[in-house]
């Protein structure tokens, strides 16, 4: 797992596809990943965040990775 400026693994990554476009990201905090993961799927963008430990959420999903 690739580390963030400070040093350590940044714990949740979001990938976006659309088209033949690839997008990722990564940050700390659940509740941004979230939050920018909605906003690409309301553009159409085909989403999936990973969490900490592997699981994977879709879109339909993303409310319960906030509860957790």
């Amino acid at each position: 797992m690739r580390g963030n400026a400070r040093g350590y693994a940044l714990a949740y990554k979001m990938v976006a596809e659309r088209d033949n476009e690839k997008c990722s990201f990564a940050r700390e905090s659940r509740l941004l990943i979230v939050a920018k993961a909605k906003v690409w799927a309301s553009e159409g963008w085909s989403v999936v965040i990973t969490d900490p430990d592997g699981k994977a959420y879709t879109p339909t999903e993303f409310d319960q990775l906030l509860a957790a």
